[in-house]
C-alpha cells in the first residue's frame, strides 16, 4: 500500500468519525447577578421581560446564562452585604434596580460591570460622571424621575382643579427620592399649591403619614415610588379609597391595583433595554463608555372605576393624554 493510499484512508476515517469522538469546547455560561431593594418574587426569578429579551439575544437559562437574585425587601441596610455576596460568587455582571441597589453594587466592586435601571437621577445622586460617559464600570437607564415630578403634579391638578393642598409621601432616607420630592415642592410653588411633606423611612412610619393626612385633609396626594412605598402600596391605596382622596403615582402597577392615575416609564421597557446593555458588555464593550439612556416613552394610566368612586370628571385635555384606561 503506497503512501497516498494510507493518507486517503486516514482522511476518510477522520471524516466518518462522529463529532462526539472529538473534544468539544465547553459553552461559556455567563453568570448575571440581580440586586434590588424591592420585594422578593415568589419564584425567586428575575423579571420576565428581562429574561425574554435576553433569550431573544441568544442567552438561554441553564444553557449559556445563569441568574442569581438578591432582594432587600425595602431594607436598604441589607443591600451592601447582598452586593458583596454576588461579587463573591462571582458573577460576570450585576444588574440593579433602584438607586440604593446601584450604589451598593458600585461600592462592592470596581471591576465587575454594572447595569442599572430606575435609579432616578443617576448623575444627580453621583452614580455616574456624566450621561454621555458614565465612567468606571457602570452604565444603564436613568428615568428622569426628578424632572417628571413636576409633570405628574401638573396632571394631578388638572384632574382635580380645586386642589390647593397636596400631601407628598416619599422615602426620606433615599437621596434619589428626596430629589423627586424637592422637584414636587418647586413645581407646587409655581402652581400656587401648598405641599404637606410626609417623609417616611420605615414601614411603620407610613401609618403615621396616613394618620397625619386625616388631620390636614389634603385635596390630593402624591406618592413617590421606591421599594418602601411599593411594597406597602396596598396600605396607601386602601387609605386613598377609604378617605376618597385622589392620588398620583409614578408607575402603572399602582393604577392596576386600584390607584387613580400614574405617569411614568414602563419597567418592562427598561428591563428590555437593559438586556441590550448586558449583551454589548458580555461581548466586550466597556460599561463606562456606553452612554446612559433615558426611556423613550412615558405612559399615563387612569383607573375609570376609581375616578367614578371619587366622582371625578376628567377634563378633555387630560383625557387626550391617557395611554391606557383601567376599567
Amino acid at each position: 500500500m503506497d503512501r497516498r493510499t494510507v493518507i486517503a484512508i486516514a482522511a476518510s476515517a477522520l471524516l466518518a468519525a462522529p463529532l462526539s469522538a472529538f473534544p468539544q469546547r465547553p459553552t461559556k455560561v455567563w453568570h448575571i447577578g440581580f440586586l434590588s431593594g424591592g420585594a422578593r418574587p415568589a419564584d425567586d426569578a428575575l423579571p420576565a421581560a428581562l429574561q425574554q429579551a435576553l433569550r431573544d439575544l441568544g442567552y438561554v437559562a441553564n444553557k449559556n446564562v445563569a441568574y442569581t437574585g438578591r432582594w432587600a425587601e425595602a431594607q436598604p441596610e441589607r443591600l451592601p452585604e447582598m452586593a458583596a455576596e454576588l461579587v463573591r460568587l462571582p458573577v460576570d455582571l450585576l444588574l440593579t434596580s433602584g438607586a440604593p441597589a446601584a450604589q451598593a453594587a458600585k461600592d462592592a466592586t470596581s471591576t465587575i460591570p454594572i447595569v442599572f435601571i430606575a435609579p432616578g437621577d443617576a448623575e444627580g445622586v453621583g452614580l455616574i460622571t456624566s450621561m454621555a460617559r458614565p465612567g468606571g464600570n457602570i452604565t444603564g437607564i436613568t428615568d428622569l424621575a426628578t424632572e417628571l415630578s413636576a409633570k405628574r403634579l401638573e396632571f394631578l391638578t388638572q384632574a382635580v382643579p380645586s386642589a390647593t393642598h397636596v400631601a407628598v409621601i416619599w422615602n426620606a432616607s433615599d437621596r434619589a427620592m428626596t430629589l423627586r420630592y424637592r422637584e414636587v415642592e418647586k413645581a407646587a410653588g409655581l402652581l400656587h399649591i401648598t405641599v404637606h411633606p410626609l417623609g417616611v423611612r420605615r414601614p411603620e412610619e407610613i401609618d403615621n403619614a396616613l394618620a397625619t393626612m386625616t388631620q390636614v385633609h389634603p385635596d390630593a396626594f402624591f406618592v413617590v415610588s421606591d421599594a418602601l412605598t411599593t411594597i406597602n402600596r396596598q396600605r396607601i391605596l386602601d387609605f386613598a379609597a377609604s378617605q376618597h382622596i385622589p392620588a398620583m403615582y409614578e408607575y402603572g402597577h399602582y393604577v392596576r391595583d386600584g390607584g387613580l392615575m400614574s405617569y411614568g416609564p414602563s419597567l418592562d421597557d427598561e428591563y428590555r433595554r437593559a438586556a441590550t446593555y448586558i449583551d454589548r458588555i458580555l461581548k466586550g464593550a466597556q460599561p463606562g463608555d456606553l452612554p446612559v439612556e433615558q426611556p423613550t416613552r412615558y405612559y399615563f394610566l387612569f383607573n375609570r372605576k376609581t375616578a367614578e368612586r371619587l366622582d371625578l370628571a376628567i377634563p378633555p385635555q387630560l383625557q387626550r393624554r391617557i395611554d391606557e384606561v383601567i376599567q
